[in-house]
């Protein structure tokens, strides 16, 4: 960043500036060359069009082409069925894209919209949007900073970037010498904590920090796996249907028989062949995923997000509050006067505790837990000895002091950087006896200073003086300790990432915070191994083949800026990886929207909700995990009904196209075969849904197959021709045994009906008989059946006759080759 390497002098004369500001007239001249100062929307498409756009898809095109064709054949209930679910699924996904698309609006509102500025020599206030390059801008205590600018003056000033990078401790700033180049920066949209500041605006609008975050947030989303499995299977199935329904069409045609039976059993058999109840499966099964997810503090923006978290590979994560509880706690404690210790920690503190919790600056409140869980409350010792003087901590003096009645004397208590305390101790308080500091005692507790630094704790050394009357003076100070802090890591957090290194996902920590202290607690989590960390410095002088070299062994990523969290999406998914993003700022929206599912934080800010397909209400890293098993579970389900469905579809194809070539009439009617079609996308396919998931589930590696992998669809197409053939065969030993062509067609239509009841069970869990919708909706599947069969009014519509018991025993047995099929065919493939 060219900004930090130039001294204040220079930042000036490169932005033709100066330290009374511009005048009007210049201001206005740079406000018509760079523009105003604010987030500009790209025109997006209005309602109309993009609820129109819902129905582009081929499925639903396909579903669509189903409802008319159910409709000229007579069935205006399925086709008014079909065309209903169409409506609800376009509906659904408009809804979804349109709040989507808020997220804009809410980072708009997010912008300040008055500036404190200098101009023309003199302070005034003006609109934020009329802010321009060069600007002198002041900026102070509970101001929003309203443009990015670079610090020309900072008087303990320290800004809030957690909207900005997530982490929750204030960034000191300075105008000079900074110890990383974002520290001489205030950006746009950060709030100021304390201090005040004066810095010249470097960008404005777009050009700013959140203006590139707006603008990528922007960006289109690509389609999730599932989306585009979906729609590989729904022109495989379209290709399919035309092709089957225009042979049938053609060979009866040939076969001399009457057009309109024909073309109605041609529409009828297109009509099985796309499974139109695909959609509303779905939509019950990612819903019934959604319901579950929710009782586990995952509230999911986006239904198809339920699905792409079972398929994702690399879950890059947020450190603050979701891998760690984001509250600084004392980890460490080398105390050598605990009593004396423990009355710094809660008197020379500005942190308060208030119906248990904790308010003030994160570093007070650490020290006053730990002071008050061992029996030292600040409110009750501030009874015993009353607070006299303060010297607050600042950013040169690096301590805060307080004087306090201790008795009949007056006490200095001292907390600060060790370094700047130890300087000043003479003696060692070891319980009450005193030992000099002298440079053995020095140098050990600065080699125990370094071994707690080295582990990225943050360190503050207590002391304390008795003052004697008219000395004020921070020397001879008495040392009583070390504390050391951190934030520390979730327990759930570790056990998580264990098992998603058990489940083949990598886990990826992406933070502000520095790169000592992510590496740090990645290494406590199990998180490092032999992984990589990378700064956002070093991420920048890499090259984007070198980093897609080496993108693989990264997992910890530190300092990083938004757009560079883009790029770390960006390599990951071009090596072919399906990325899940975490995140809580505004600077983690493009990146969630990036990403293949966008996880935002409950507690983190709209713009993020706005972008994310899924919100933890617990911004717990372990909710993502349970996340990704139901992800699964649900794909599975999934799989599970297109599997069912098609060896159904597939077996009617081949039971009618096989009873043409041979010049049998066919052995189901245009009616027969819708209800066959509507019975099997009923009650049986759809408790398929709501299948238990496996035993191993969170033991195999991210599913990278389409829904139909080639083993599955011969699978698919070996119970279909078990079906046909079974089917067939009971037909042409009805027809052969001196039955009527009603009889045998009643057989026939019914074995097919029993050949999907007992595949449903080829097509559930193997985790037993624990789904209870599914032997319920069997057996209603079964009622219907029979009903169709012997009750009067529907015989006439189903062009049925009563069957025999000896029928029922020949169908029961012909329809019970598919569980002996499906049982040989996983023998052959090693599975139970």
């Amino acid at each position: 960043m060219k900004w930090a390497r130039m001294s204040v002098k220079e930042v000036l004369k490169e932005l033709k500036t100066s330290e009374n500001g511009l005048n009007s007239d210049e201001a206005a001249r740079r406000l018509e060359t760079y523009g105003k100062n604010e987030l500009v929307e790209e025109k997006k498409a209005g309602p109309l069009r993009m609820f129109l756009a819902q129905f582009m898809d081929i499925l639903i095109i396909l579903l669509i082409l189903a409802a008319v064709a159910s409709y000229f054949v007579g069935d205006v209930l399925d086709s008014a069925v079909i065309l209903f679910v169409v409506v609800v699924n376009a509906t659904v996904g408009f809804i979804q894209e349109y709040r989507a698309e808020q997220a804009m609006e809410k980072l708009k509102g997010l912008v300040s919209t008055e500036a404190t500025v200098i101009r023309d020599g003199m302070t005034q206030k003006i609109p934020a949007s009329e802010l321009t390059i060069g600007d002198i801008l002041i900026i102070e205590e509970g101001d929003n900073v309203p443009a990015d600018i670079r610090l020309i003056e900072a008087y303990d000033l320290r800004i809030d970037e957690s909207t900005l990078t997530g982490e929750s401790i204030p960034v000191q700033k300075t105008h000079e010498n900074p110890e990383d180049e974002r520290d001489v920066i205030a950006f746009m949209d950060s709030d100021v904590v304390s201090g005040r500041g004066k810095g010249a605006v470097i960008a404005v609008g777009m050009d700013t920090s959140i203006g590139r975050i707006a603008e990528m947030i922007q960006e289109d989303e690509g389609k999730t796996p599932l989306q585009e499995k979906i729609s590989s299977l729904g022109k495989s199935l379209g290709l399919i249907a035309v092709v089957v329904c225009a042979m049938v069409f053609a060979i009866q045609f040939l076969r001399g028989l009457p057009l309109v039976d024909t073309f109605m059993t041609a529409v009828s058999l297109a009509v099985a062949s796309v499974p139109e109840g695909l959609p509303a499966i779905l939509t019950l099964t990612l819903a019934l995923g959604m319901q579950r997810m929710a009782r586990s503090n995952a509230i999911v923006r986006r239904l198809l997000a339920v699905e792409t978290l079972g398929s994702c590979s690399v879950i890059c994560t947020d450190k603050t509050g979701t891998l760690t509880h984001n509250r600084m706690t004392v980890r460490e404690s080398e105390l050598t006067s605990p009593e004396m210790a423990l009355l710094v920690s809660a008197l020379c503190n500005n942190a308060t505790i208030s119906d248990g919790k904790v308010i003030g600056d994160p570093t007070d409140a650490a020290i006053l837990s730990f002071a008050d869980e061992n029996g030292h409350s600040r409110k009750e010792l501030e009874e015993k000895y009353p607070r006299l003087m303060e010297i607050p901590l600042d950013s040169k003096r690096k301590r805060m002091t307080t004087i306090n009645q201790l008795g009949d004397g007056r006490y200095l208590l001292i907390k600060g950087a060790p370094e700047i305390i130890l300087s000043r101790c003479s003696y060692v308080d070891y319980n009450g006896s005193l030992r000099a500091m002298d440079d053995d005692e020095l140098g050990k507790w600065m080699s125990r200073l370094n071994d707690m630094t080295s582990r990225a704790l943050r360190v503050l050394a207590l002391a304390y003086r008795k003052l004697p009357d008219g000395d004020e003076e921070e020397r001879d100070l008495v040392f009583a300790g070390l504390v050391g802090m951190m934030d520390p890591p979730r327990k759930e957090a570790a056990d998580a990432i264990e098992t998603c290194r058990k489940a083949g996902i990598k886990v990826v920590m992406i933070t502000g915070d520095h790169r000592d202290t992510a590496v740090a607690i990645a290494r406590e989590l199990g998180l490092m191994d032999d992984g990589l960390a990378l700064t956002g410095r070093e991420l920048d002088e890499l090259s984007d083949d070198e980093f897609e070299d080496m993108v693989e062994d990264v997992r910890v990523y530190a300092r990083v800026f938004p757009e560079q969290k883009v790029r770390i999406v960006e390599a990951l998914q071009r090596r072919d990886h399906v990325v899940a993003m975490t995140g809580d700022g505004v600077n983690d929206s493009p990146a969630l929207k990036k990403a293949a599912i966008g996880v935002a934080m409950g507690s983190g800010t709209d713009v993020a909700r706005e972008s994310s397909d899924m919100v933890l209400q617990d911004d717990n890293f372990a909710t993502i995990v349970k996340a990704v098993r139901e992800g699964r579970t649900i794909f599975d389900n999934i799989r599970r009904f297109v599997k069912f469905q098609l060896s159904t579809n597939v077996g009617a194809i081949l039971t009618i196209v096989s009873a043409s070539l041979i010049n049998l009439p066919v052995p189901f009617n245009p009616i027969q075969i819708l209800w066959i079609n509507i019975i099997m996308d009923g009650p049986p396919a759809q408790s398929l849904g709501v299948e238990p998931p496996e035993s191993d589930i969170m033991l195999r590696k991210p599913e990278r197959e389409d829904i139909m992998p080639r083993r599955n669809l011969l699978r698919i197409v070996i119970a279909g021709a078990v079906m046909a053939a079974g089917t067939l065969g009971l037909y042409i030993y009805m027809l052969s045994s001196g039955n009527s062509v009603e009889r045998a067609m009643t057989v026939a239509f019914t074995v097919f009906v029993m050949f999907q009841i007992f595949n449903v069970f080829n097509c559930k869990s193997r985790t037993g008989f624990s789904n209870r919708t599914l032997l319920v909706a069997v057996a209603a599947s079964l009622l219907l059946q029979i009903l169709v069969v012997y009750l009067a009014p529907l015989e006439g519509v189903f062009r049925t006759v009563p069957l025999t018991v000896t029928d029922w025993v020949l169908i029961v047995a012909v329809a019970s080759l598919i569980l002996i099929a499906e049982a040989l065919m996983r023998f052959a493939d090693g599975r139970e």
